[in-house]
């Protein structure tokens, strides 16, 4: 059986010069791994008639599915409606239940007029099967040619995502036969990844060829993917899980978990599993590590909050650093964060202190503390342990770092 291809284009001059960062795709693209249909290329084009044309017709020569997003608002710049309408030969007709939907929205929720460019958002080409957009104004479109199923979809990303899971990712099984495929991720801490190769070699050298492995470094980790398909899907299972085992093993002393989970969930899950308060006392990183741990529901279990002491000023008189050790050590200090986490966490009373305080740059550094010197401190009842780390990137990426370095620590020391 040929594999099922799918391509996705996404429209918009926004995410050519970089305004806007292209999420949309890489979500739908997991989405679509997951029931089997493999992405064979992801293109972007701005808002012009020809470049979309082009990608339409370059797309369809090798995929079944093409998705597309972006370019469905009731203004002048989006048109993707009516080319794609130009595109399969239709004519743009009112779709009722559209008109209403977005009436409703308007009227009842917004209360606000409906002006003749809201109404043109009920419009579709009368070629296309209606995804209705519960979540927007813009609904979804589908259209086929030449055995090759086109979807347009909003480009909001909350809007594409509902309509991609009520109505997409369903239909694909039923229309197209889709190959299993089968991933397995552990994520890895404190080895770079030419380090880890040279760690698993072996274990590389004899995996059969049906099993690819991927190595997925960003922000101070290394994830590991194996990934198998085939049309038997309990054998490639087995196969999977057998070679995982392996891999598992050969890197036992720097796993942190055998799943596709950030430093913050892993951080997360082992609080609520032990029952055990946490509080954050940040100085360079201004929150970031708060923010990590409550992006995610379910924080309000074990973290209790932060103080963030940019300043010395705060350190000096929330946290109660005394000003001799500010003075003479300097804000970004092992005995600076050592008294930041313990007074953090008494005075928020936890079972568990991180505190961060360093130089992220571009300037501020020295030559005794140059940019990326960062002491981390994590502190409980019994003891405080400590760790300097020297990171040398651009100021956006040390502070991701020492707060992965941060909660890394936190969880070596909860693990004991």
């Amino acid at each position: 059986m040929d594999k099922l291809f799918a391509s996705i284009i996404t429209i918009g001059d926004e995410l050519l010069i970089g305004q806007v960062i292209d999420t949309n795709s890489a979500w739908m693209a997991q989405e679509l791994n997951k029931i089997g249909i493999a992405v064979k290329n992801r293109i972007a084009v701005g808002d012009n008639w020809g470049d979309i044309w082009n990608a339409l017709d370059e797309t369809a020569k090798h995929a079944k599915i093409v998705l597309i997003t972006g370019g469905l608002g009731p203004t002048s710049d989006d048109i993707t409606k009516p080319l794609l309408c130009s595109y399969f030969g239709g004519k743009m007709v009112i779709h009722e239940p559209t008109l209403v939907h977005v009436t409703h929205i308007f009227e009842k929720i917004l209360q606000r007029p409906m002006l003749e460019v809201n109404i043109k958002q009920a419009e579709v080409p009368d070629v296309c099967t209606v995804l209705m957009n519960e979540k927007g104004t813009a609904p979804g479109m589908l259209f086929e040619k030449n055995g090759v199923l086109f979807i347009s979809l909003p480009g909001v990303p909350h809007e594409m995502k509902w309509i991609m899971s009520q109505e997409v990712l369903p239909l694909l099984p039923k229309k197209f036969k889709t190959t299993p495929i089968r991933h397995k991720t552990l994520l890895t801490a404190g080895i770079g990844e030419s380090f880890l190769a040279e760690l698993i070699k072996d274990f590389e050298a004899q995996l059969p060829p049906s099993i690819k492995l991927a190595y997925l470094p960003n922000n101070g980790m290394v994830r590991l993917r194996l990934t198998i398909s085939g049309e038997d899907e309990a054998l490639i299972s087995a196969q999977i899980d057998h070679q995982f085992e392996l891999l598992k093993q050969g890197v036992q002393e720097y796993l942190v978990i055998d799943n596709d989970l950030p430093m913050e969930t892993v951080v997360s899950n082992l609080f609520k599993a032990n029952g055990k308060t946490l509080a954050t006392a940040e100085s360079c990183t201004g929150g970031y590590i708060a923010h990590l741990l409550t992006a995610h529901a379910g924080a309000s279990a074990f973290y209790k909050g932060s103080i963030v002491s940019y300043s010395n000023e705060v350190k000096e008189h929330l946290l109660n650093v005394p000003l001799e050790v500010l003075h003479n050590h300097g804000a970004v200090s092992e005995l600076t964060v050592r008294y930041m986490a313990n007074n953090c966490r008494n005075q928020l009373n936890t079972d568990y202190a991180i505190a961060v305080s360093g130089i992220m740059g571009p300037e501020g550094g020295s030559d005794d503390k140059p940019v990326g010197t960062v002491w981390i401190a994590v502190a409980t009842s019994k003891k405080t342990i400590t760790k300097k780390i020297n990171l040398r990137y651009n100021r956006e990426r040390n502070i991701q770092l020492t707060a992965f370095n941060a909660l890394n620590l936190l969880r070596l020391s909860i693990c004991g």
